[in-house]
C-alpha cells in the first residue's frame, strides 16, 4: 500500500513538473477524451467549478484507502464560491459520483454548480430564492448540484435514483441534477 501512495505522490510530482497542476482554472484545458481504464481498487473523480472554472481529475480512494491529498484538493473545488470558505466534502458523496460517472463508461467531466456551501450563503440563497432548504445538506458537504454536458439529464436523474444513496432532486429548468448522502427521498 506505501508503494502505491509514493508512486501516486511521485506522479503528481512529476504531472506538476510537467505543467500540470491538481487544479486547472480553464475549462477548455479539460479534454473530455477517455480516460484510461480505472483499476478496480481505485475511485476517481472529474469536477468542473461551473462558477470558478476550475477542473479536477483525481483518484480519490485507491487500495481500500481515501487519499488526503486528493479529497483536499476536492474540498478546495467544492468550497463555496461566494466567500471561499472551504469544507469536508463527505467521502459518501464521493463514492456516488464515482459510481454515477462509472455508468457512463469513460467518467465524464462533472459540473459542479453548487457543493459545499456556507451557512451564510444557504441564508441568503434562502431568503432569496425557492428551493433552497434551510438546514441544506450543502452546509455538511453531503449535497451536490451537478449536470454531465453532453448527456441527457433526465438520464443523470434516473441513474441518480437508482443508487438509493440518498436525496435526488430534479431541477431541468436550471439543468441540474441534486443529489445527497442523507436519508433516501426523491422530488
Amino acid at each position: 500500500m506505501n508503494q502505491r501512495r509514493s508512486f501516486l505522490k511521485s506522479s503528481a510530482v512529476l504531472a506538476s513538473v510537467l505543467g500540470a497542476p491538481a487544479i486547472r482554472t480553464s475549462a477548455k484545458t479539460l479534454p473530455d477524451a477517455p480516460v484510461s481504464p480505472v483499476a478496480p481498487n481505485e475511485r476517481i473523480v472529474r469536477l468542473y467549478n461551473t462558477h470558478t472554472g476550475e477542473s479536477l481529475r483525481t483518484i480519490f480512494w485507491a487500495e481500500g484507502e481515501f487519499i488526503p491529498e486528493a479529497m483536499q484538493d476536492i474540498n478546495k473545488l467544492l468550497r463555496d464560491h461566494r466567500n471561499n470558505k472551504i469544507s469536508a466534502i463527505d467521502p459518501k458523496l464521493l463514492v456516488l459520483l464515482d459510481r454515477i460517472s462509472a455508468q457512463y463508461g469513460n467518467h465524464p467531466t462533472v459540473h459542479v454548480i453548487s457543493g459545499y456551501r456556507s451557512p451564510e450563503t444557504n441564508e441568503m440563497l434562502h431568503e432569496k430564492t425557492g428551493g433552497v432548504a434551510k438546514h441544506s445538506l450543502h452546509m455538511e458537504g453531503k449535497a451536490i448540484d451537478v449536470r454531465i454536458p453532453g448527456q441527457d439529464l433526465a438520464k443523470l436523474h434516473k441513474i441518480a435514483m437508482a443508487q438509493k444513496a440518498g436525496g435526488v432532486g430534479y431541477y431541468p429548468d436550471s439543468q441540474f441534477v441534486h443529489m445527497d448522502v442523507g436519508r433516501v427521498r426523491y422530488w
